[in-house]
Formats: structure tokens, C-alpha cells, sequence
């Protein structure tokens, strides 16, 4: 981080950093931790000519959340252009490993952020980004609808533009319609962190539950579910808890792969051909 920065981070905080110093966050941007004598603030800096965008999407999703007065999320201080990028400026978060309990806190959390719906339609007010990739946020009253039109096929064809999936990978929109149609049930919008793995939450070191890079938006609440499980899981304390508010309903483990495919897919044009493999399993079992 150059001295330019610093100094107008400086003005922005109206405090002395004393301390920047490099951390881990996350694959597509630079992060750091700055201190000064009495505060710690996190900051994210990305290169790309559509990081602006991005972390004015993200500072949406984290407002968004906190307004929800469910699950914790940083407090954003500031976005701006910075050289051929942006950074994002927020509250930093001391974290520590959960316990049990913790995760039991955060599956009903959770839980009561999937409750609370617009009621109406699918979607979001704008769109957003999956990492750094588009999302589409389109507004839909089927679900169905929403979750082919706005999430399978603009992946799907962003893998065969990237040589990633050949035009024979990609089903047919209408016997996509169909399979999902037969899969899901009657659903109701729920308001979604979007991009639900280990790395997108924490737990701080007095054990509240932070949730952070949200791609929110309106959706199946088994999306978030359904991602958790992507990567390892969150452990039986955290389901045990969000399914006492949530239950499970029919045919879930088979909607769990569908609603995967969408990750996988984002995680395909992201980080390439490893990711082929369990896209093509999805695709050729359900489709």
C-alpha cells in the first residue's frame, strides 16, 4: 500500500495509521489490516476496471444485511477509485475459531435472515457480482424461471465462450424448466447472503456471527444451504440449529446438486478446468 493511499486514508478516518499490514482476503483482491493507536480498520484493494462497481455492490450487500438486524456485518466506511481499480475501507473484525455453540448461534441466524422475504418476486433491486463475475439480478415472479434464466444459462454460456464446456454441455432452457419445475418445491423468497462458504463468515472473538462478500439477493433459501455443504460443511451443531427454525422439505439433497451447479459453474470460469469434472457429473445426471 503506497504512501498516497495511506495519507488519504489518513483524512478519511481523521486518525494516524500507524501500522498497514498484509492479510488474508480472499482470490481476487489484496487485502490489509491498518492500525492506528486506538482503532484497526480493514481494507481491500483491487486492480480491476470493474472493482468500483464490485465494492459498491458489496457495500450494498453488507448494509443490506446489517439492516436486517439478524446476522452481524462489517461497518463500510468508504469506496472510491483508487489507480486502475477501488478499495473498500470497512470495520475489521477480530475473529477467533467458533465452538459449537457459536455455530449453533449462527445456524438460527441464518435462519431468521431466510425468513425474511419481499414476498413477491425473485431477484434484487440491481445486479451484483459472484466474485468477479456479473449476476444477474433480473426480477422474476417463478422461481424457476429466475434460477434458469439469471443463473444457470449466463453461466453455462460464459463456460462455452471461455472454452470451458463445449455447445453439446448446455441442456436445452426448456428441459431445464422441466427438471427444476419437477425438483422444487413451492418456494418463497428469502433474502440470501448469495455466496454462503467458509470463508464468507466469521465469528468474532465475543462470539457474535459476521457475514461478509455478500452477493445478495432474493432466492430458495436451500441456495445458502446448499453451498455451505459445497466445501466440507458447517458441522452438525449448525444445521441441527437452522433446521429447528427451517426445516428440511422433500427432495432437498436433489435440489442441493442443482443449486451447486450454480457455484461450480462460477467456480469453473473463475479458476478453469478442475472445476469441469463435477460440472459435467451435474449436468449429465439431471439434465
Amino acid at each position: 500500500m503506497d504512501k498516497e493511499l495511506i495519507a488519504y486514508l489518513n483524512y478519511l478516518l481523521c486518525t494516524k495509521i500507524e501500522r498497514v499490514s498484509p492479510i488474508s482476503g480472499g482470490d481476487i483482491s489484496r487485502a490489509y489490516l491498518l492500525e492506528s493507536t486506538t482503532e484497526k480498520f480493514f481494507c481491500k484493494i483491487n486492480g480491476q476496471n470493474k472493482a468500483l462497481a464490485m465494492f459498491h455492490a458489496e457495500k450494498k450487500g453488507l448494509q443490506e444485511l446489517l439492516k436486517t438486524n439478524t446476522i452481524a456485518a462489517p461497518r463500510s466506511f468508504q469506496v472510491a477509485a483508487y489507480e486502475a481499480g477501488a478499495f473498500f475501507l470497512m470495520e475489521y473484525v477480530e475473529t477467533k475459531r467458533p465452538c459449537l455453540e457459536d455455530m449453533s448461534v449462527f445456524g438460527r441466524q441464518l435462519a431468521q435472515l431466510h425468513q425474511l422475504s419481499n414476498s413477491q418476486t425473485f431477484g434484487w433491486e440491481e445486479d451484483n457480482f459472484i466474485g468477479s463475475l456479473n449476476q444477474s439480478n433480473r426480477r422474476h415472479v417463478d422461481w424457476t424461471s429466475f434460477y434458469v434464466q439469471e443463473r444457470l444459462l449466463p453461466q453455462l454460456y460464459l463456460a462455452f465462450e471461455k472454452g470451458l464446456l463445449a455447445k453439446t454441455d448446455i441442456p436445452p432452457g426448456e428441459k431445464m424448466d422441466t427438471v427444476c419445475n419437477n425438483l422444487f418445491p413451492k418456494v418463497k423468497p428469502s433474502l440470501l447472503h448469495g455466496d454462503l462458504w467458509s470463508g464468507n463468515f466469521l465469528i468474532s472473538k465475543d462470539g457474535v456471527s459476521f457475514l461478509i462478500d455478500p452477493a445478495i439477493y432474493y432466492g430458495h433459501h436451500e441456495v445458502d444451504i446448499a453451498m455451505t455443504r459445497l466445501f466440507g460443511g458447517f458441522g452438525d451443531s449448525f444445521y441441527k440449529a437452522y433446521r429447528e427454525i427451517i426445516p428440511p422439505e422433500p427432495g432437498e439433497e436433489e435440489r442441493k446438486d442443482i443449486y451447486q451447479l450454480y457455484y461450480l459453474l462460477v467456480h469453473l470460469n473463475l479458476f478453469g478446468a478442475s472445476y469441469k469434472p463435477p460440472v459435467k457429473r451435474i449436468l449429465s445426471a439431471y439434465f
